[in-house]
């Protein structure tokens, strides 16, 4: 589904998609003046989209000295739409977006539409939607990797035969089924071999790190404490798994998705096997490159496409590599300064930075 194509004009890929002309885009844009609307999901779901996203973004807009307004809908829908409905009000000329879930997603990008505002999909695809432009990073490829990073450590561990129990994403976001896809892609063929055994699954709605915690401490009770390896589809579900874990004094390789702060101590702790680091900052430039352009009327070429399943159409997309992180890596995302020494290496994680060779 993410496959990467031959670079082509996003004129001609958004007259395919149905969405608005070049010509028109370019028309806007001159007789607007440029302003930029981004609704980002919640910060309950993961502490990123406070503690980067809106910085990397707003960093972006201001070096450009381009009008910006950034909002976050605190996982509340009827926010979102108000937030929506007042952005388009006040004149922005693009509309990013991180949905809550594609129905209401899909609502307000068409709203958006209507009035001429160009939009992009940020980091979730909508489903059914009208965006002009989707980024994200290869969400295939990072289940992929939480995939094969709970079978190495597993097999460093000389588990046999193990059960592996899952922790999903939300079942409304599509990145979750994605994740899912890539992990699924690895582990399936184990569990149809026999060598695998199917331990429970579970989708947490809206990523929410609480239900997750009921939901494994159901899962563990379910098994009799019979889980060797948990895949949780981001460093908050994992965390929630490990809490449950370490109050039954079980220790097993959980994976994660994020580079939290939380989630690379526990890497370092030993209760966490691996993480995925999406460098976000540049996420954020690629995306913020897009809107700045699209505001004053110009149009981008990109290198991708997605297939919307639902809308049936291929969306523009520009697609990042996200990198598997272990303990002997961790380094590698204080040395991209996306998070700092002084946050990750706090008194309890001082002797393992240094055994991470973090200075």
């Amino acid at each position: 589904m993410l496959k990467k194509i031959l670079a082509t004009t996003a004129c001609g890929l958004l007259a395919i998609g149905g969405a608005a002309a070049c010509g028109e885009q370019g028309n806007q844009g001159a007789t607007k003046p440029p302003k930029i609307g981004v609704i980002l999901p919640d910060s309950k779901s993961s502490v990123r989209w406070e503690t980067a996203d809106r910085k990397y973004l707003e960093a972006a807009f201001k070096a450009a000295g381009v009008d910006h307004v950034i909002q976050n809908a605190q996982g509340d829908k009827a926010a979102f739409q108000n937030i929506a409905d007042q952005m388009i009000t006040s004149g922005v000329t693009v509309l990013m977006i991180v949905n809550l879930d594609s129905g209401t997603g899909k609502a307000v990008l068409d709203k958006a539409k209507s009035q001429g505002v160009a939009t992009i999909d940020y980091d979730r695809l909508t489903l059914g939607g009208s965006a002009s432009y989707y980024v994200s990073f290869d969400n295939v490829k990072v289940g992929k990797l939480q995939g094969e990073g709970l079978v190495k450590c597993l097999t460093e561990k000389g588990v046999t035969n193990p059960t592996v129990a899952y922790l999903n994403g939300s079942p409304t976001d599509n990145n979750a089924t994605l994740f899912r896809e890539g992990y699924d892609s690895i582990l399936k063929p184990k569990f149809d071999s026999g060598t695998y055994k199917k331990g429970p699954e579970q989708s947490v709605p809206q990523w929410d790190n609480a239900q997750a915690g009921v939901m494994f401490e159901q899962m563990l009770t379910q098994t009799g404490g019979k889980i060797d390896g948990v895949l949780s589809a981001n460093d908050g579900l994992g965390n929630a798994a490990i809490a449950v874990l370490k109050k039954n004094n079980i220790k097993v390789p959980v994976t994660g998705q994020d580079a939290t702060v939380q989630g690379l101590q526990n890497i370092l702790a030993g209760d966490q096997c691996m993480t995925v680091y999406k460098a976000i900052k540049k996420e954020a430039d690629a995306a913020a490159e897009l809107a700045i352009a699209l505001a004053k009327g110009e149009n981008k070429q990109v290198s991708g496409k997605v297939t919307d399943p639902e809308g049936k159409r291929d969306v523009p997309s520009v697609l990042l590599d996200p990198v598997a992180i272990y303990f002997d890596s961790v380094k590698a995302v204080v040395d991209d300064g996306y998070v700092t020494k002084a946050e990750l290496c706090t008194a309890d994680f001082a002797a393992k930075c240094e055994q991470a060779g973090i200075k």
